[in-house]
């Protein structure tokens, strides 16, 4: 699945624009490589590290891929937030 799509689709970013936008902006890693095409592969068990609009660092692993961009809770479970001092995801 396109990094670009994954970020959508799961509810890490609001739109399919910012998610490429965001990919392209040369401020994010799968596994470590910086990335700067939206385009690029993504699969269970990468790690994305990112800066967020508030200038924070997130970095979520990816459990499963999402067969489609569905409620909130849905999407939560396709990836873990791995951030140090993140609080856990509330239902």
């Amino acid at each position: 699945m396109r990094l670009d799509r994954f970020l959508w689709w799961s509810r890490i970013s609001a739109s399919r624009n910012f998610a490429r936008a965001l990919a392209e902006s040369g401020h994010f890693r799968i596994d470590g490589r910086r990335v700067e095409r939206a385009h690029l592969p993504v699969r269970p068990g990468n790690v994305l590290a990112f800066v967020t609009h508030g200038g924070k660092v997130r970095v979520v692993r990816i459990e499963t891929l999402p067969h489609r961009r569905g409620p909130p809770a849905e999407a939560r479970d396709c990836y873990t937030e791995l951030t140090p001092g993140a609080a856990p995801a509330q239902d």
